[in-house]
Formats: C-alpha cells, sequence, structure tokens
C-alpha cells in the first residue's frame, strides 16, 4: 500500500513538473517579423537577420512572406505579427493616419526599431527604347499592389513628369509576378522598391538584357525637395550587368515593433544585427549599407524603449514616447 501510495504521489510530481514546463514553453513564444514577398530583399535579408538573432540570444524570431509594408503594419495591429519591416512613407502614412491610411486613421500603437537601408526605385523594362519615365506613358506598366508603398512611389514619380495613373495601362502586381509578366511580353515595365539586388531582378537579368530606367537630375532633385522622405541613389551598373548605371530615388527600409514586445527582445535584435554586420553580409551584400547613424536617423516616429538602451550604449539618443 505504502509503494502504490509513493508510485502516485511520483507520478503526480512528474505531471506538476511537465505542466509547469509546458506553461513556461508557453509563455516563451517567438515573436513573429513579416517581411514581404519571397522574391524581395525584405524577405531575403529578414530570414538572415531573424536567423542570427535567434541563433545566438534567447530571442526567438520567425521572419514571414507577406504583402509588403502596408500588409505589415495591418498585421501588427491584427496581433499576428510583432516585428514588421515597412518603408518609411507607408510608416509616417500609418503613424498620422494619411493616404493609404486615412480610413482609420493615425496608429500609435508602434515603434521604430531601426532604418535599415535605403530602397531603391528600379523602373524595370526589357526594352531598351523606354529611356526615360515620360516614355511610360500609354505604356502597360506594373506599380505595385494597390495601396502598398510601391504603388505610392510609383505614383509620386510618374507625378513628377507630369503623368498620372490613367496616363499608363496600370498593372497591380508584386515583384514575382511582375517579373513573370515581363517575361511573357505581357507588360512593358515595372516599378520594383528594394534594396538592391533584389532577386526577382537579378533571375530576370541571368535569362535576359534588363535596362533600368534613370531619372533624370532635375526631375530627381525637384522629387526629393517636394518629398523630403525620398534622396537621391544610384543602381551600379554591376548589380544586374546593365549597360549603365542607373540613376533613381530611394526611401528608407525600416523595422517597426508593436509596443508591446520585450524591451530585451528589441534590445538583442538590434545587438545581434548590428554586432554581426560583416558576417550578415557574407549572406546578404544588403548588410553593407547598415550602420548606427541611418539606424537611428528617424525623428519623424518614436523609438522602441529597446532600441533606445541599445543606442544608448553606443552613445547615441534617439526619441521615444
Amino acid at each position: 500500500m505504502k509503494k502504490t501510495l509513493a508510485l502516485v504521489l511520483a507520478l503526480c510530481m512528474v505531471l506538476a513538473l511537465c505542466a509547469c514546463g509546458g506553461a513556461k514553453q508557453e509563455e516563451k513564444k517567438g515573436l513573429v517579423f513579416t517581411t514581404g514577398g519571397e522574391t524581395g530583399t525584405y524577405y531575403g535579408f529578414g530570414n538572415i537577420m531573424a536567423q542570427k538573432v535567434s541563433a545566438d540570444t534567447d530571442t526567438d524570431v520567425a521572419a514571414i512572406a507577406s504583402g509588403g509594408s502596408k500588409a505589415n503594419i495591418e498585421a501588427l495591429g491584427a496581433g499576428d505579427a510583432q516585428l514588421a519591416f515597412t518603408q518609411y512613407d507607408v510608416m509616417l502614412y500609418a503613424y498620422n493616419g494619411t493616404n493609404t491610411f486615412e480610413d482609420v486613421g493615425p496608429n500609435n500603437s508602434f515603434s521604430v526599431v531601426a532604418a535599415l537601408y535605403p530602397e531603391s526605385v528600379h523602373i524595370v523594362t526589357l526594352n531598351p527604347d523606354l529611356k526615360s519615365v515620360a516614355d511610360l506613358k500609354g505604356k502597360s506598366v506594373s506599380i505595385g499592389a494597390a495601396g502598398s508603398g510601391v504603388y505610392f512611389n510609383a505614383i509620386d514619380i510618374l507625378g513628377a513628369y507630369g503623368l498620372a495613373e490613367t496616363d499608363i495601362n496600370p498593372t497591380y502586381q508584386s515583384f514575382g509576378d511582375s517579373v513573370e509578366a515581363l517575361q511573357d511580353g505581357q507588360i512593358d515595365a515595372a516599378f520594383v522598391v528594394a534594396g538592391a539586388p533584389v532577386s526577382a531582378v537579378t533571375s530576370l537579368a541571368a535569362t535576359n538584357q534588363v535596362y533600368l530606367i534613370s531619372l533624370d537630375a532635375e526631375h530627381a532633385d525637384k522629387l526629393v525637395a517636394d518629398i523630403p522622405t525620398y534622396s537621391k541613389a544610384t543602381i551600379p551598373a554591376s548589380i544586374y550587368g546593365t549597360p549603365e548605371d542607373c540613376a533613381t530615388v530611394a526611401i528608407n527600409a525600416v523595422i517597426i515593433a508593436d509596443d508591446k514586445v520585450a524591451d530585451d527582445d528589441v534590445y538583442n535584435f538590434l545587438k545581434t544585427v548590428y554586432g554581426n554586420i560583416d558576417a550578415l553580409k557574407e549572406a546578404h551584400a544588403i548588410a553593407g549599407n547598415l550602420s548606427l547613424e541611418l539606424a537611428a536617423s528617424i525623428t519623424a516616429v518614436p523609438y522602441h524603449p529597446g532600441a533606445a538602451k541599445y543606442f544608448a550604449e553606443n552613445g547615441i539618443t534617439v526619441p521615444t514616447k
């Protein structure tokens, strides 16, 4: 009888310990990092960062594919993700409740982790006769998913040349779908906004002579003056084997976090990424653009406290809520 009672008590203790362990495991949920399409830089580099952070710290990060900037911010709001890539301008739209977020109003439930790198505007074509944005009038052009960051960039650039959405035959496609449509001759050009090299464009260039349409200095200068979130940029010919360098504009890629994310998790993310730039660069060339100065350069939206802690350790003060 005593042996039976002892066995029962031992079994109860084991079950109790298992239950506690299970509870702890449930409490340690990984962070979902929503990125972009599978052929874009967000997804490729996002996975590399997530894997490095997960391997080197007790913060688990899982990068997932998504519809891009707007969809990512909506995923944060719905609680489906905790970290997100977004273009700087789309982040401002959401924070201030303008443009594509006008119907839902300002969203102040997220904060900045870091500004990572410039995303260059690629206007990709297989037609060497298309040499200027003005040449896109009457042509079939992919301008990104409706309401996406790419869409607004395309509208801005077309507008700088006096063109409206109605002056082209627009399609609303992802990077991968745009490349397939170019390959099949279904469209004449496609806007792709991402850090170079973009795998979708690289794949296209592997079997085709790719051309990138440049912005002339006059129009680029006016665009940057009118919309300060843009900066002038160059895509070297060596990136995709184009006949010449492409003069364009860029907008910064930003990582944001839901305000409920633990400070230690955001701190671990930044410390791992910016402490291992050389290793990350071996996995993806875009990491060569990372710098603490750029990371801490945003002033229009507050930073997450975990990010502020990391920057403070490096002698940099960033705005917080």
